[in-house]
């Protein structure tokens, strides 16, 4: 079965004249460990069907599943457990608390989800490590360039072992060696920690980490195709 089941996925804003098509009936499927970059222009519908797969949003058709479970059929505060717990978010901004350390930052969500300080930390210390921060675990976003701030959101994302990482142009606010070097740790996280990564980016450079390239225009998808560039 495969992780990510989208059947004619649809979402439709404002009504009558005013309506406007963001995502036009759009099937997709990701498969667990797989690497997809999904590509085109500002407002092709990228980042609503991200936020759709996610249960940010809600479908005006069509459905959407994430490891067997329909979304549509659950409550919000099921989707909110099933996002705590099997999807991790990566996003452009990269929604650290200023006040807390790399270490805090990162265990969040596990002390959401009941967790002890003690042991959350500890786990937030081996993914901090792991992404390469292991040596800035007290600093605070503030002591840490753009490229470290991501990689603390990413070990954050990662911390509640996810099935899949979504992950909402996640360069767009670094300079082009931070980005290369973040699509590679996102390759990584595909490769060798075995989680979906579902990456929204207008960057073909960045794109071509990716095993995987979906195209998008006018809220369809025009392509998709497999990269082997994105194997090695």
């Amino acid at each position: 079965m495969s992780l990510i089941q989208a059947e004619n996925l649809t979402k439709i804003y404002g009504a009558g004249e005013a309506a406007i098509t963001a995502l036009d009936h759009v099937n997709l499927t990701v498969n667990g460990g797989e690497f997809v970059a999904v590509m085109g222009p500002s407002g092709c519908g990228k980042s609503t069907l991200l936020h759709l797969l996610g249960g940010l949003d809600h479908p005006t058709e069509g459905s959407a599943s994430i490891d067997g479970q329909p979304l549509a059929k659950m409550s919000d505060d099921a989707v909110t457990q099933l996002r705590r717990r099997k999807i991790g978010l990566v996003f452009q901004f990269f929604n650290l608390i200023p006040i807390l350390s790399s270490v805090e930052n990162a265990a969040l969500p596990l002390l959401l989800d009941g967790v002890t300080p003690s042991a959350a930390k500890q786990k937030a210390a081996e993914w901090l490590t792991k992404v390469g921060l292991g040596e800035r675990l007290a600093s605070r976003p503030d002591q840490l360039s753009a490229g470290q701030q991501q990689r603390v959101a990413i070990a954050r994302a990662l911390i509640t072992n996810p099935v899949l990482v979504l992950a909402d142009e996640p360069t767009g606010n670094l300079d082009s060696k931070s980005s290369d070097e973040i699509a590679a740790l996102l390759k990584q996280v595909a490769k060798e920690w075995g989680r979906a990564v579902f990456m929204v980016t207008h960057d073909p450079r960045i794109a071509a980490h990716a095993e995987r390239i979906v195209s998008m225009k006018d809220g369809k998808i025009v392509e998709d195709r497999h990269n082997a560039k994105g194997e090695g």
